[in-house]
């Protein structure tokens, strides 16, 4: 995994969804500001929407503060348009089904599940800067806690 202070790539293509809108574009055109990209694994399922609930939670303290916010996963623009509706989600939902962003932060790992061996991204939140310097990372998230660990990334 990537460590603090290290400074990855952010040139990818990636699709993805803000302001109910679906769009395409490069990932480093997401981080106009420090920004925490919150990595969870798939959309309506549990541990991801309580993740993704307490992004909400944050959000507007986040912006207040100057930091942005971008939730990111395999799910593809359709599914991430219906969960923000359904969640209310106020910040961009990022489509990474080829894991562009886990080989950039080096957090892609084996995974198994029922009897299947693949590999995946960890379930993990960073804090970027533009220009792609890292000036946080959280290796675990969790879910029912993520505010609070956002809150203590950034300081506030």
């Amino acid at each position: 995994m990537i460590d603090v202070n290290d400074t990855i790539d952010l040139n990818f293509p990636v699709r993805f969804v803000e302001n109910g809108e679906k769009r395409e574009g490069s990932f480093s055109e997401l981080i106009t500001r420090p920004t925490v990209v919150s990595v969870y694994m798939r959309n309506n399922t549990s541990s991801c929407d309580k993740q993704a609930k307490q992004l909400q939670v944050v959000a507007k303290e986040l912006d207040t503060a100057g930091f942005g916010i971008i939730a990111l996963s395999k799910d593809t623009p359709g599914s991430h348009l219906k969960y923000a509706s359904k969640h209310e989600l106020s910040f961009p939902l990022v489509s990474d089904p080829e894991h562009a962003f886990a080989k950039a932060t080096q957090s892609l790992v084996e995974k198994k599940m029922y009897g299947k061996t693949f590999l995946g991204p960890t379930r993990s939140a960073y804090l970027i800067e533009p220009g792609g310097k890292v000036l946080g990372v959280v290796e675990k998230v969790d879910s029912a806690a993520h505010a609070e660990q956002l809150r203590e990334l950034v300081g506030s």
